[in-house]
């Protein structure tokens, strides 16, 4: 047998150890990468890997907070909390059912089906379940709220058949007054897909309501406090064994507002029946006193989903109760601006105290055929600053507002918070519009006309005001120029055992000019209210000194004739406006009142509404109901002076 020649063993030794250092190099990788893999899974993931392990074992059940109250100033509750039982469902628990441990959508599906067949359930009931119950798969969702005593026995009695299903008891809102001030209160709703874009979801685990509107919506913060939860451990099928950690909630703030209930239900009462809207406020802080605005509608409708006929009666009323005219409603102000625009002048210049104009009953710009007409057609001569006032005279203010030009005119307005949102505590404030050129180029592609100018020194053309924002002009002139930012919320209780704490009022800049232009301007605003006035018949009478203003928002224009309210459409009657203050030496409460489509002008019409809520305020003379009607049957205004104010 002859030998294998050297070469062939050389070759095959060098195979062998090819093959061996390729097969120690792939151990190694494969080595190194499970060492990568461990390193990533019990070092980098450390965290996300061991609080999966935990979701295996521990649950953490949320509890939600017991929301604030709402009080007005006196203490008389707004919106409350009663309890009411709930049914919740923790999706991961279903299927246990089936013995496996795990859930799917179907085994919802087949609960809400076999549930059904002992309680009642709604359509939105099981749309809205569904929805929530695909987002939340350890949380409690509610399927069914506010049972009645029979669902309640009737679960309970069923219990054992639905595991996974639990009757809770739960606070909901309430509003005990229904309608009374439901346009600053608010309400409550479901929570929805556009809330839980915003919201901080680990503090709204287990809730299910949040602030829609008002200052339900504006304070949530305040309101909603803080959850707890219970961190529970559980078996193989999620069956809780015992309680490993808890945290209480905090309860929500309880808020204390400057509405003075029985002031709103006086402003509330004067409007009925009718469309407008009462702001009071108290000059010394900026507190709302009273925002009123009328039609009303019921905030209880809303907590756990309003009905589509009552939302469609609601929506398609052609008065708009849902439409909060005090600060969304814009008007052309009319002449209750005519002592804003008077401090104006004389800070700027335009006129003196001692400046007379000529009224023969209308304003003709030079050169033009283009008359601006007083109300009162047969002039009022010779006229000053405070008589102005006093009778309303348009021609004064036409020359006043013509001599300084809009955009000096419109800088000055927006000292007193015109065009601009007062910046309440309420949302959705409208901004108003105070014109200028530059608004009207954009807006219209137009120039800006000198009889434009004209038609803004009496409240009308362009310029747009909410009752809010006349009511705000008001407390600065009765505060001779100091300017403090409107609020409705005026303090708030941490904890049911302690005192209110009373909120410090929000300073804006202060208008500097002299205190006799204030003070002129005054004058003529008290002279509104005695004999000789436009509003003479409302201020017959006061136990206190009156400051105040009539004003009329024109609806439709009339080419020539004269304007009778009673032989037209009431939609296309003019608008009664009112602002005042009194007393005049302390102010205390600041008053503006409009009345759509008044069958009367402001000195006939809003002016007495006015006072009677003054009266309730500061004379604590609530219980006025039907006394209007009496006082318009025994107005002394001449029917010019009733509808041209």
């Amino acid at each position: 047998m002859s030998e294998r020649p050297l070469k062939f063993e050389r070759d095959e030794q060098q195979l062998f150890n090819t093959r061996v250092i390729v097969a120690a190099v792939f151990i190694l990788l494969v080595l190194l990468g499970i060492a990568a893999r461990v390193y990533h899974l019990q070092v980098l993931e450390n965290t996300k890997y061991a609080e999966l392990s935990r979701q295996h074992y521990q649950k953490r059940i949320p509890i939600p907070p017991n929301r604030g109250q709402i009080y007005d100033r006196n203490g008389v509750l707004l919106a409350d909390s009663h309890t009411q039982h709930v049914l919740e469902v923790v999706r991961d628990s279903i299927g246990d059912e089936n013995g496996d441990g795990k859930s799917n959508l179907a085994d919802v599906d087949m609960l809400v089906e076999r549930l059904g067949k002992f309680i009642s359930l709604s359509e939105k009931d099981v749309r809205v379940f569904k929805q929530n119950v695909r987002k939340f798969k350890f949380q409690p969702v509610p399927i069914k709220e506010n049972l009645s005593e029979e669902e309640v026995a009737t679960f309970s009695v069923n219990r054992p058949r639905f595991p996974g299903v639990n009757l809770e008891v739960r606070m909901e809102r309430y509003y005990p007054l229904g309608t009374i001030a439901s346009h600053v209160i608010g309400y409550v709703g479901r929570i929805d897909d556009r809330d839980m874009e915003k919201l901080n979801k680990d503090e709204y685990l287990g809730t299910s309501h949040i602030g829609k509107t008002g200052i339900e919506a504006f304070h949530e913060g305040r309101l909603h406090g803080q959850a707890g939860y219970h961190l529970v451990e559980v078996d193989a099928h999620g069956k809780q064994q015992a309680v490993l950690d808890e945290k209480s909630p905090i309860g929500g703030q309880d808020l204390f507002l400057g509405i003075d209930i029985n002031l709103q239900m006086t402003a509330e009462r004067l409007l009925k029946n009718e469309r407008g809207a009462v702001v009071a406020i108290d000059p010394q802080n900026g507190e709302v006193l009273a925002l009123a605005s009328v039609p009303t509608f019921d905030p209880n409708l809303f907590i756990n989903g309003i009905s589509n006929k009552d939302y469609s009666e609601l929506r398609d009323n052609p008065d708009r109760p849902l439409y909060n005219r005090a600060l969304q409603g814009t008007y052309p102000p009319g002449s209750t601006i005519k002592p804003m625009v008077g401090v104006a002048g004389l800070a700027d210049g335009v006129i003196n105290p001692g400046s007379h104009v000529y009224d023969p009953g209308y304003f003709r710009l030079s050169g033009q055929k283009h008359v601006f007409r007083c109300w009162n057609k047969r002039g009022h001569g010779s006229v000053n600053l405070k008589y102005a006032i006093t009778q309303s005279c348009d021609t004064f203010f036409y020359d006043m507002a013509y001599r300084m030009g809009i955009d000096r005119f419109s800088t000055a307005m927006h000292k007193f918070g015109f065009g601009e949102q007062t910046g309440i505590d309420l949302p959705s404030e409208s901004t108003g519009l105070m014109p200028t050129q530059a608004w009207k180029e954009k807006r219209h592609k137009r120039s800006w006309y000198p009889g434009d100018t004209v038609n803004i020194g009496i409240g009308q053309g362009y310029w747009l005001a909410t009752p809010l924002q006349l009511a705000h002009a008001t407390t600065i002139l009765a505060n001779r120029g100091k300017r403090l930012k409107p609020h409705v919320l005026r303090g708030v209780r941490i904890a049911k055992n302690q005192e209110e704490e009373v909120l410090k009022p929000e300073p804006f800049p202060t208008i500097e000019t002299e205190e006799r232009f204030w003070d002129l301007n005054v004058q003529g605003m008290e002279n509104v209210m005695r004999p000789g006035g436009t509003a003479r018949a409302a201020g017959a009478g006061a136990a206190y000194r009156i400051a105040g203003k009539t004003g009329t928002a024109q609806v439709f224009g009339l080419a020539g004739g004269k304007y009778n309210a009673g032989r037209i459409a009431k939609r296309l009657r003019d608008h009664a406006l009112f602002v005042g203050f009194a007393p005049v030496d302390d102010p205390k409460i600041a008053v503006a009142v409009i009345m759509e489509n008044a069958l009367g002008g402001g000195g006939s019409v809003a002016a007495p509404i006015a006072r009677k809520v003054m009266d309730a305020y500061l004379l604590k003379q609530y219980d006025n109901d039907e006394t209007l009607e009496a006082d318009k049957a025994t107005s002394t205004a001449t029917p010019e002076e009733d509808t041209h104010d």
